[in-house]
């Protein structure tokens, strides 16, 4: 006779093969033998989530926290949950009891770091990456999320010291080379920071924002047909943005291809009439 751990096992075996709508129905079947298990209505809120019913997953991590109020890791998925959706005081909430409840999970500090960095605390992002990276040295992410966060501060060669150590842990990281490279902008190492933007896009093909920054950099380098080339190459990828649109507009400009220039400062501001 199958039991709760059973299901739930199973359950969790399809939601690491995501198979999300298997592991949801292992999941009920496993909370109908045992409704007062927390780890089934976790994992299953992580099945909902990636199949973006939201609500369902909040709902799941609201009843593992009643049921097991020092369950901290129901409070990170709800946390992570909450960052998605771009509700980052709530977030944040869930962290700090996340940490409180459990002060040594690294990932948790990086999760509310990001989420103050996107309210644009960055100091107190700093500090929680710095946290995270006493607590587990050899993560990468951590390291580029600082960089990223440092580049915010306008401590440009902390940035590049950064972005250095995560493409040293991870030397396949493109937006560590995407953002080194915008640092190195930054300081006005237009030649290193091609190289950097190079890599990126030979790591990932189809990283359009390391084409605008590389697209931008040939511009001020007056390479005006190479940044052409970069700036259509973004434009294929991501052809809403609105910045692409405009700089190969002032290319075309330079290469007096007025009608060229012209639809293309038309696109722009059709995309994005405020900024444009």
């Amino acid at each position: 006779m199958e039991t709760a751990k059973y299901y739930f096992e199973r359950g969790s075996a399809r939601l690491e093969l995501n198979d999300y709508n298997g592991a949801i129905e292992d999941f009920n079947k496993a909370i109908a033998l045992n409704p007062k298990e927390v780890s089934i209505y976790s994992n299953r809120g992580i099945a909902k989530s990636s199949l973006k019913d939201f609500s369902g997953a909040i709902e799941d991590y609201n009843e593992a926290i009643d049921l097991n109020p020092k369950y901290s890791l129901a409070y990170y998925n709800r946390g992570k949950l909450r960052s998605e959706l771009k509700d980052y005081n709530d977030a944040i909430e869930d962290f700090s009891k996340a940490i409180e409840l459990n002060p040594k999970n690294d990932l948790s500090y990086v999760n509310r770091g990001t989420a103050k960095s996107y309210l644009n605390d960055f100091d107190g992002a700093i500090e929680d990456f710095n946290i995270a990276i006493e607590l587990n040295p050899k993560d990468a992410l951590v390291f580029g999320n600082r960089g990223a966060t440092k580049i915010k501060l306008q401590d440009f060669n902390g940035a590049i010291a950064d972005f250095n150590i995560a493409i040293e842990l991870n030397p396949y990281d493109a937006l560590a080379y995407g953002n080194r490279g915008i640092a190195k902008c930054e300081l006005k190492d237009y030649n290193n920071a091609i190289e950097d933007f190079n890599k990126a896009i030979e790591l990932n093909p189809e990283f359009a924002a390391a084409y605008v920054n590389r697209g931008n950099e040939k511009y001020k380098l007056q390479d005006y047909v190479g940044a052409i080339e970069d700036f259509s190459k973004a434009i294929g990828i991501s052809p809403t943005d609105a910045s692409a649109y405009e700089i190969r507009g002032y290319a075309k400009r330079k290469l007096r291809d007025y009608d060229g220039a012209n639809e293309d400062f038309n696109k722009a501001f059709e995309l994005n009439p405020e900024n444009v």
